[in-house]
C-alpha cells in the first residue's frame, strides 16, 4: 500500500478553513481522496451517497455539519438563528432514514440549542463547536472500549468473518466490529480475518479488506454467498459485525446480507456478536419490524460497478440497503460499557443504567 488509511482521520473539522473533513470512500481502494465540505449541500450529499459512512461516522459529519451550517447564519435574534438552524437541521436529517447516530447527533446539536434559549447566536455557534468537537473525541473512546470488551471473546489466532465495514472507515478511529481487531494487533495478537464482499455497494470488498491489508492483518476477501462454505470448513470461530440501529428487544439493522451470515452462524455453532455503541440503541423502538429500510437506486446493482450494464433492461430491482437480524440470532451485542446479553430488553437496561 502506497498510504496507510489508518494514519488519516476518516472525519474530522478542519477550523482553519471551516469545514468538515471527510475521507471519500467512493474512491476506495483506488484513490484516497481527502475532501474539505463547508457547504450544508455538499454535506448532505456527501452522507447521501455514502462518500462518508458507517453510522457512527455519518453521526460524527451530521454534528460538524449542522456546525458548519449555524456559522453561516447571520440572524441576531435567538428565535431567528433557530428557526434556521431547525431548518438546516431537518433538512441534514434526510439524507439517511435508517442510520439512527445520524438524528442521534443532530438531536445532541439541536438540544444545545434549547438549553441555551435566548443566547446570543456568537454564543450559540461557540456551545455547537464544542459539541461536535465533543461527539468526535466520545466516538474515539467508545470505539476503544467496544473494541476491548469484544477482545474478550476471541484468542490470538482466530478465525473473525465480517460483513460490510464497521472498521476505522466507519468511525472516527478503531471501528466497532473491527475494533477487537485494531487493539488485538497493539497487543501483538493475530487473526485471520474473512471480509464478505458485501453486495451491492462492496464495502467488504472495497473498505474492510482494504483497511484490514493497511492494519498487516491476515485478511481473505470471499464473495457473500462464499460465507457457508468458510463456515463450514472450520475457519471461522467468530463474527463480528456492526450496526445502524439496534431495537429495544435487540433486532438489529444492518447492511444488507447480515441477517444471512447470523443464520448461517447459528447453524454451524459460531458465535455471532453485534457491536453496537448505545448512541445505535434505540429504546423507542420496540422491535425490528419498526425501524425503516433504506432502499437505494437500481442502478447500484444493475450497472454500477460494470463498464456495461449488466442486467435486461426493464428489470424490476429491488436494493434495500439494510435487513434486521433477530435477536435470537445475536450471540451478544458489544457496547462501549458492557457486553449485553438476551433477553436484551433486560440487558439494555442494565446497560443504560451503567452509562448514566
Amino acid at each position: 500500500m502506497t498510504q496507510n488509511i489508518l494514519s488519516l482521520d476518516t472525519v474530522a473539522l478542519d477550523e482553519e478553513k471551516n469545514a468538515l473533513k471527510i475521507i471519500d470512500q467512493t474512491k476506495l481502494p483506488g484513490k484516497v481522496e481527502i475532501l474539505s465540505l463547508s457547504k450544508l449541500e455538499d454535506i448532505y450529499e456527501a452522507i447521501y451517497l455514502l462518500k462518508v459512512r458507517g453510522a457512527p461516522a455519518i453521526g460524527v459529519a451530521a454534528a460538524i455539519g449542522i456546525y458548519l451550517a449555524a456559522l453561516e447564519i447571520d440572524e441576531a435574534s435567538y428565535d431567528g438563528f433557530y428557526a434556521r438552524f431547525k431548518k438546516a437541521k431537518d433538512y441534514l436529517a434526510s439524507s439517511r432514514p435508517t442510520a439512527v447516530n445520524l438524528f442521534w447527533a443532530l438531536d445532541r446539536m439541536e438540544k444545545v440549542v434549547l438549553d441555551n434559549k435566548g443566547a446570543a447566536p456568537s454564543k450559540l455557534k461557540a456551545l455547537l463547536r464544542d459539541e461536535a468537537v465533543k461527539i468526535r473525541e466520545e466516538d474515539i473512546k467508545i470505539c476503544r472500549s467496544i473494541g476491548e470488551y469484544g477482545l474478550s471473546l476471541i484468542k490470538d489466532g482466530d478465525g473473525i468473518l465480517t460483513h460490510c465495514n464497521a472498521g476505522q472507515l466507519a468511525t472516527t478511529r478503531y471501528g466497532t466490529a473491527l475494533a477487537p481487531i485494531h487493539l488485538g494487533r497493539e497487543k501483538g495478537m493475530n487473526f485471520k480475518v474473512f471480509c464478505d464482499e458485501t453486495r451491492p455497494l462492496l464495502q467488504g470488498a472495497r473498505l474492510s479488506a482494504f483497511e484490514m491489508v493497511c492494519a498487516g492483518v491476515d485478511t481473505t476477501l470471499i464473495c457473500d454467498n462464499m460465507a457457508s462454505m468458510v463456515m463450514k470448513n472450520g475457519w471461522v470461530k467468530a463474527c463480528f459485525v456492526g450496526c445502524d440501529r439496534v431495537a429495544a428487544n435487540g433486532d438489529a439493522a444492518n447492511k444488507i446480507g447480515t441477517s444471512g451470515v447470523a443464520i448461517l452462524a447459528k447453524h454451524y455453532g459460531i458465535p455471532f456478536y453485534v457491536c453496537a455503541p448505545t448512541s445505535t440503541i434505540d429504546m423507542n423502538i420496540k422491535t425490528g419490524k419498526d425501524i425503516v429500510i433504506e432502499e437505494r437506486k437500481p442502478e447500484e446493482i444493475t450497472e454500477m460497478w460494470y463498464k456495461e450494464r449488466m442486467a435486461p433492461a426493464g428489470v424490476k430491482v429491488f436494493n434495500p440497503a439494510f435487513d434486521v437480524t433477530g435477536n435470537e440470532l445475536i450471540t451478544a451485542m458489544i457496547t462501549e460499557y458492557g457486553i449485553a446479553r438476551a433477553p436484551y430488553t433486560e440487558s439494555f437496561k442494565a446497560i443504560f443504567a451503567k452509562k448514566e
